[in-house]
């Protein structure tokens, strides 16, 4: 379960065994939802949110939070889904200290 991105409590993850859509796992105070990204003629298209059976869903403000995360590094995410993915590389964790 390759941690991706940490941001201010915010940790983002993939599961090991994905599937597509490109999806991160968004966990921030014992809730969690799920981001998929949808791309379009290479351009970020739209982010659907769902939620994950059995976890307590992200607050409507962290949500929001996780958006706004997910479009400015929309594509580092994919980056790195290909990389773990695709090509089986391990995948660094990136902490990101900077307010959006």
């Amino acid at each position: 379960m390759p941690k991706i991105f940490e941001y201010f409590g915010f940790i983002f993850y993939f599961y090991s065994n994905e599937h597509e859509p490109v999806h991160v796992h968004v966990l921030h105070d014992s809730h969690e939802s799920i981001f998929e990204i949808i791309m379009l003629d290479g351009k970020l298209s739209e982010i659907r949110i769902r939620e994950k059976a059995g976890a307590e869903p992200l607050t409507e403000r962290d949500k929001r939070t996780a958006t706004a995360f997910v479009q400015k590094y929309h594509r580092n995410i994919i980056d790195k889904w290909i990389r773990f993915f695709v090509y089986r590389q391990r995948v660094r964790n990136t902490s990101i200290k900077k307010k959006l």
